[in-house]
């Protein structure tokens, strides 16, 4: 089943159930197997900080790609990492070449306020966001009004950010300290070529 979570100024769809609870907890376990995880780096005020969250960065090439002054380069896909992507593509009706995952150990793990619109990404690509494990609530915020849309997003779920969403609206996903479980997220995403 799908809704609308915004439709002003770009458009945010959500989908809860893409994948059943079995499908979903079968992909969890092998990504967090499978996959090369690394903690994560920023730069803030000069100082290089590790991230307690880890990432991984995959793609058709050896795509480069830099956010918060790091760059990292783009592994060959799993299979697992393929069959996602097929998934996903199937549903969104878009092509996506790379995908950016996150794992984030319990509730205590999250990330701020910021949009997704560095220069290397496709201009207002779409960017699906599938989400398996713990149930995370998801902000957005106008990025000049500053209107607030939350959702939960559940185990399985797919949220496709469209259109001008990463120009006017900022999305986080805020620390949840009473959740105790694990939370894997993947965003495919297109790199300009």
């Amino acid at each position: 089943m799908s809704r609308i979570v915004l439709k002003k100024n770009g458009l945010v769809r959500y989908f809860d159930n893409l994948l059943d609870a079995t499908s979903a907890t079968n992909y969890l376990n092998k990504l967090i197997d499978d996959i090369e995880w690394r903690h994560d780096k920023s730069f803030l005020f000069g100082k290089t900080f590790t991230t307690k969250r880890k990432v991984a960065w995959y793609g058709d090439k050896a795509f480069e790609y830099t956010y918060s002054n790091t760059k990292k380069v783009a592994l060959p896909w799993t299979e697992d990492l393929s069959k996602l992507k097929n998934i996903v593509e199937n549903k969104s009706a878009c092509t996506y070449n790379s995908c950016l995952l996150n794992l984030y150990h319990s509730g205590h793990e999250g990330m701020g306020w910021h949009s997704d619109n560095e220069t290397q990404l496709k201009h207002n690509g779409t960017i699906a966001s599938l989400s398996f494990g713990a149930v995370r609530k998801f902000n957005f915020k106008h990025k000049i009004t500053k209107d607030k849309i939350s959702i939960d997003l559940q185990h399985g779920s797919l949220l496709l950010m469209q259109k001008d969403t990463q120009q006017f609206w900022k999305h986080q996903l805020p620390i949840a300290k009473k959740v105790s479980n694990l939370r894997i997220n993947l965003t495919f995403r297109t790199i300009n070529e």
